[in-house]
């Protein structure tokens, strides 16, 4: 379903791509609606082809757009906020930032009182359309909820949570795809040593991966149960498997999970 307002990027680097290539590539917009901005703006000259606004002005881009996503650093988003909140209009703007750690209660503030936000938390699956988007907003009744899901729901699927958890799905969904990249390099690893080359190691894995995936997506079971079907007594997988868990697979992944969480704390 096509979005009717304009679409604004502001910080346009590689996830802003990312999201403009999937709102196009499923014509969730045309290009004409969506505007983009980076500092240097050269590098998205590609979009530009394509019929998108492109500028190294945040203020032509707020000023022609009512869904904006601000996918700023950290540590420049609420300054830059700030900088513009004059431009920002209640009832006409949302404000959708990618920033981690800045809450609600301060990106209010920045953009001004009347100005609906929100956070969303993609991962970088978004490249390949993939992404899993977690989506928080103070206003849960607000017309913009469904147009925030619709828009990321161009880069994979959407999941709306309280911002309490917006952390959490920081590590799980964000830092969690360079957690499965990890174990994916060592599984490749493990089939070189058993005597695969590593292209034809590196394709058996990550199509096990995504096989994986989609058992649980599509049979919607505890991964415990697709591995009772995979362990046989006396086989070789349990075997594996409980040489891992003696080396603290399972235990080693938890504590990286809880150790970044507490980073982002």
């Amino acid at each position: 379903m096509k979005l009717e307002q304009n679409i604004g990027i502001i910080g346009c680097g590689n996830l802003g791509v990312s999201i403009a290539n999937g709102l196009l590539k499923n014509g969730v917009v045309e290009a004409p609606q969506l505007w983009v901005s980076k500092r240097k703006p050269e590098s998205l000259d590609h979009l530009k082809d394509q019929g998108v606004h492109v500028s190294s002005s945040n203020v032509e881009l707020i000023q022609n757009c009512q869904l904006i996503v601000v996918a700023l650093k950290p540590y420049t988003i609420l300054d830059e906020l700030e900088k513009h909140q004059e431009l920002f209009k209640g009832g006409e703007h949302c404000v959708i930032s990618v920033a981690t750690g800045i809450d609600l209660v301060n990106i209010q503030k920045a953009t001004g009182q009347e100005v609906t936000v929100f956070r969303a938390m993609p991962n970088t699956g978004a490249d390949v359309g993939t992404s899993l988007t977690c989506i928080s907003t103070s206003d849960s009744e607000s017309k913009h909820v469904s147009n925030v899901q619709k828009l990321f729901g161009a880069i994979g699927e959407t999941v709306v949570i309280g911002e309490e958890l917006m952390n959490a799905a920081t590590v799980l969904g964000a830092c969690g795809i360079a957690y499965v990249l990890r174990f994916m390099r060592a599984m490749i690893q493990g089939g070189v040593q058993i005597g695969f080359d590593a292209e034809t190691a590196s394709k058996v894995v990550a199509q096990t991966v995504k096989g994986a995936a989609e058992l649980i997506i599509q049979n919607k079971k505890h991964p415990e149960e697709e591995i009772d079907k995979v362990t046989t007594p006396k086989g070789c997988t349990i075997a594996g498997l409980n040489e891992m868990e003696h080396n603290g697979f399972s235990s080693s992944l938890i504590k990286g999970i809880t150790t970044s969480f507490n980073e982002i704390e």
